[in-house]
C-alpha cells in the first residue's frame, strides 16, 4: 500500500481542500494548547478497559512516552502539512498500534474523546461564524487519520496471513505489522 496515494484518495473522497487546511492551520493557536489535556483524556478513557492497561502500562514508561507521542500528533493535526511524509506517519502509526495488540475496537472509539473535547473547546474558543467552518476541516482530518491507520491494520492483518499465522486474527495483525514495520525500516 501506499500511504501517499492512499492521503491523496481520501482528500478527494472527504472534499479535504486548501481552504481547510488553512482553517485547521488558524485553529492550531487555539487547539495545540490543548495537546496534553487530550493526551491525558485519551489515555485515561483507554486505561479504564483491562486489556487497554495491560499494553500501556505493562511496560514500565510506555504511557509516559505515549503521552508526549500523542501530544505531538495532536498538534501536527493543525500543521498544515499533509503531505506523503504525513501518511507514512499515520500509516506507521497504525502498523505500532497493531504490533502492540491495540485494535480498532479500541482505538476507534478513543478517537472519540478526541473529537468530544476538541468539538467542546471549539464551541467555547471560536466566534459563532467561526464553528462551522472549524468543526468540518476538523471532522475531514480525523476521518483522514482514521482511515490512514485503518488500512495499515487491514494490511497488517493480510501480511500476517500470508505468514501463515491462523491461530487468530490479533495474532496476524501484530505478527504481520511487525514484518511490515521491519520492512519500512529496511
Amino acid at each position: 500500500m501506499n500511504p501517499g496515494a492512499l492521503l491523496d484518495t481520501l482528500k478527494r473522497r472527504t472534499g479535504f481542500t486548501e481552504a481547510h487546511v488553512e482553517v485547521l492551520v488558524g485553529l492550531g493557536g487555539y487547539m495545540a494548547p490543548l495537546a496534553s489535556e487530550v493526551a491525558l483524556a485519551f489515555y485515561d478513557y483507554l486505561g479504564r478497559d483491562a486489556e487497554m492497561r495491560e499494553i500501556l502500562w505493562g511496560v514500565p514508561g510506555r504511557v509516559e512516552r505515549l503521552y508526549g507521542s500523542f501530544a505531538a500528533w495532536y498538534r501536527e493535526l493543525f500543521s498544515g502539512v499533509y503531505d506523503a511524509d504525513y501518511a507514512h506517519r499515520r500509516y506507521r502509526i497504525g502498523l505500532i498500534h497493531a504490533r502492540l495488540g491495540v485494535t480498532p475496537s479500541h482505538m476507534v472509539p478513543a478517537m472519540g474523546i478526541v473529537q468530544e473535547l476538541s468539538l467542546e473547546h471549539m464551541r467555547t474558543a471560536l466566534r459563532s461564524a467561526e464553528i462551522f467552518p472549524a468543526v468540518e476541516a476538523f471532522e475531514k482530518i480525523i476521518a483522514i487519520e482514521i482511515a490512514l491507520i485503518e488500512e495499515s491494520y487491514l494490511a497488517a492483518l493480510e501480511a500476517g496471513f500470508r505468514l501463515g499465522v491462523s491461530s487468530s486474527s490479533r495474532e496476524a495483525l501484530s505478527r504481520g505489522a511487525s514484518v511490515l514495520l521491519q520492512e519500512a525500516q529496511a
